[in-house]
């Protein structure tokens, strides 16, 4: 329990009095911790995590199941989580993670950036002349 953020703790704290009769085991309390996210329409961590590791590219325009999963990912950078055996990986995103999730707890709003739009009216293909001066241009930089 010490990797969950506070905010969760204290949700799942909440949960567990409300769905208990009796003191809740360290079992039960982890289940309700995990509960209290529900409500937010987060899921679990590590499902989290392998959404993330899952997602085509590009990312920002795949239809995540919350935000906090695609800025986790973004945080710990998609190359590394890609490139990265699980055991050095998931630590990684989970702290990124955990830091989402008790944002949402705190009432933030997340939100995944809209992906970068194509230009509307491709550029004019340049003159033969324009092409042959901008040819010549780059071997004389390149030393060609």
């Amino acid at each position: 329990m010490a990797e969950l953020p506070v905010e969760q703790i204290l949700k799942g704290a909440r949960h567990a009095i409300e769905h208990s009769e009796y003191l809740p085991t360290l079992n039960r309390m982890l289940e309700c911790c995990q509960a209290g996210l529900v409500e937010f329409g987060l899921p679990s961590a590590h499902d989290a995590y392998v959404e993330a590791c899952q997602a085509a590219s590009p990312k920002s325009a795949q239809a995540w199941s919350h935000p906090a999963v695609y800025l986790a990912g973004r945080d710990s950078d998609w190359f590394f989580l890609a490139n990265n055996e699980e055991r050095r990986a998931w630590p990684v995103y989970r702290e990124h993670y955990q830091r989402y999730v008790s944002a949402v707890l705190r009432g933030d709003q997340l939100e995944v950036p809209a992906p970068q739009a194509l230009e509307k009216q491709p550029a004019e293909p340049l003159s033969r002349e324009e092409q042959i001066a901008h040819l010549k241009k780059l071997r004389a930089e390149s030393g060609l």
